[in-house]
C-alpha cells in the first residue's frame, strides 16, 4: 500500500476556495493514502464474491441466479442505504461520518466471516452493503472537496488504484486462505486489516467540516428533490449507472466461467486478479493523469470504445491456454479501469462542494443499483448445463457492449462546475 503514499509528500496547496480540508493539519500525501486503505478494504469485500463463486456454488449447493442474489444483495443494500444517507451526509465532519460508516462495515464483514448458512450470508452482505456503498461515495466526497479540480483526476486515480491492490494482493491471499482453510477465511483477514485502518484513521484523519460553511440548510427532502432535477447532475448519474451496468453484466460470472468453460482451476483464478491487478494499478493512475492533461471526455470514450474489444472477447472464450485466457482478463480490467476512472473524477466534480456529499451518496446508490440490477439480469440469462458448464454467457457480453455505447453517447452531456 505504499504506493499510494508520496515519498516527499506535498501539503494541500490549493487555494481556500478550492481546498475544503485544513492544510495545516494533513499532508495531501497522506490523505490519499488513508483514503486509499479505507477504499481497499471495502473494495476486497465486493470483489472477492466473484472469485469465491465456484467454491460458495458448490459448499451451498446454489443455482447461478442465487448466487447473482449474493453478489446483487450488497449492491441493492448500498443503494437504499446511499439515497437515505444524502439526506442528511452533508451535516456531518466528514472525518465523523467515514469513521463511523467504517465501524458498521467492519460488523457488517464480521457478520460474512460468522455466516454458518446461505441465508445468513446473504444477511450479512446486505449489512457490509448499506454500510459500505455510503463509504465509498464519501472516499470520493472528500477528494472533491480537499483535492483541487486540476489535481483531482490523478488523486481519483490513485485512490481507485485501491482496487489494483485488492486484486493484486487480496484476492490472491483470500482465495489461497479459502482453499487452505474455508471460505470464511478472507473475510475475517478483512475484519482485522480494517480494524488497524480504523485506529489508524481515528488517529491521522483531520477534521473536515469546509463544506458545512456554505451548507444550505432546510428541509432535507426539498434540498435533494432541488439537487436531482438539475439536468447536469441527472447526466452524471446516467453515464454512472449505465457505465456500471455494463461492468457488472460481465463481472461476476468471469470466475465461474473460467472455471466451468474455459479449464480453470480455483486456486487458478487468482492469477486473473493478480495479473489484472498489476496491471490496472499503473494504468488506473496513468488515466488519472491522461484525463487530467487531456480532458476527461476524451479519455473517457476512448477506453469504453476500447473496453469493447475485451468484453465481447472474454463472454465467448473457450477452452483455451491460460496465458491467452489471462491475456483477454488483463486486457479486460485494464479497460475497466481507463473508463472508470476520468467518469468518476468528471462525476465528482459535476456538484459544488456543498451538497457534494449528499450527491455522491445519491449517485453512489445509483451505481450500486445499477451494478445490482445488471448481476441479478445476468444471474438470470446464464444457466448452468446437466454437464456443468455455463451458457449464454455471451448475450450478456452483447447487452454490455450496448449498453457501454450509451455511456459514450452519455458523458458529453456532464460538465464539470467545481
Amino acid at each position: 500500500m505504499n504506493k499510494f503514499q508520496d515519498h516527499n509528500p506535498a501539503s494541500i496547496t490549493a487555494p481556500a476556495h478550492e481546498s475544503l480540508v485544513p492544510k495545516v493539519q494533513i499532508r495531501e500525501g497522506l490523505l490519499i493514502f488513508l483514503l486509499a486503505a479505507i477504499q481497499f478494504t471495502h473494495m476486497m469485500d465486493f470483489v472477492i464474491m466473484m472469485p469465491l463463486g465456484p467454491q460458495l456454488m458448490r459448499v451451498f449447493s446454489i443455482s447461478p441466479s442465487k448466487f447473482g442474489l449474493l453478489v446483487s444483495a450488497y449492491t441493492f443494500s448500498a443503494a437504499i442505504a446511499g439515497f437515505v444517507s444524502a439526506l442528511f451526509i452533508d451535516r456531518f465532519d466528514r472525518k465523523h461520518a467515514l469513521l463511523a460508516l467504517y465501524v458498521g462495515f467492519i460488523v457488517g464483514t464480521l457478520g460474512c466471516a460468522l455466516a454458518p448458512n446461505y441465508e445468513l450470508l446473504l444477511l450479512a452482505r446486505v449489512v457490509a452493503g448499506g454500510f459500505g456503498g455510503v463509504l465509498g461515495a464519501l472516499v470520493l466526497a472528500v477528494i472533491g472537496d480537499a483535492i483541487p479540480e486540476q489535481r483531482r483526476g490523478a488523486a481519483t486515480g490513485r485512490v481507485m488504484a485501491a482496487f489494483s491492490v485488492a486484486s493484486i494482493a487480496g484476492i490472491p491471499v483470500g482465495l489461497y486462505l479459502a482453499s487452505e482453510m474455508s471460505w470464511h477465511a478472507p473475510f475475517y483477514l478483512l475484519v482485522g486489516l480494517s480494524v488497524v485502518i480504523l485506529l489508524v484513521g481515528a488517529r491521522f484523519l483531520p477534521p473536515m467540516h469546509g463544506h458545512l460553511t456554505n451548507a444550505r440548510r432546510g428541509n432535507p427532502f426539498r434540498a435533494l428533490q432541488a439537487m436531482v432535477v438539475q439536468p447536469n447532475l441527472q447526466w452524471a448519474m446516467a453515464l454512472t449507472v449505465t457505465l456500471t451496468m455494463a461492468g457488472f453484466l460481465v463481472v461476476p460470472f468471469i470466475s465461474p466461467y473460467m472455471v466451468a468453460n474455459v479449464g480453470f482451476t480455483e486456486r487458478d483464478l487468482s492469477y486473473i486478479y493478480l495479473f489484472g491487478g498489476l496491471a490496472t494499478v499503473f494504468t488506473s493512475q496513468w488515466a488519472g493523469r491522461l484525463a487530467d492533461r487531456y480532458g476527461k471526455h476524451f479519455i473517457f470514450r476512448w477506453a469504453a470504445i476500447l473496453s469493447i474489444i475485451p468484453i465481447v472477447l472474454i463472454t465467448n472464450l473457450p477452452p483455451v491456454g491460460m496465458v491467452l485466457a489471462l491475456t483477454v482478463s488483463t486486457f479486460f480490467f485494464i479497460l475497466f479501469g481507463a473508463r472508470f476512472v476520468p467518469a468518476m473524477s468528471l462525476v465528482t466534480s459535476s456538484v459544488e462542494p456543498e451538497l457534494r456529499g449528499s450527491f455522491m451518496s445519491i449517485n453512489s446508490s445509483v451505481q450500486q443499483l445499477g451494478a445490482g440490477i445488471a448481476a441479478f439480469v445476468s444471474g438470470l440469462i446464464v444457466q448452468e448445463t446437466a454437464s456443468g458448464t455455463l451458457t449464454h454467457y455471451n448475450w450478456v457480453g452483447i447487452m454490455a457492449s450496448v449498453v457501454t455505447l450509451v455511456a459514450v453517447w452519455t458523458v458529453s452531456r456532464v460538465r464539470s462546475v467545481g
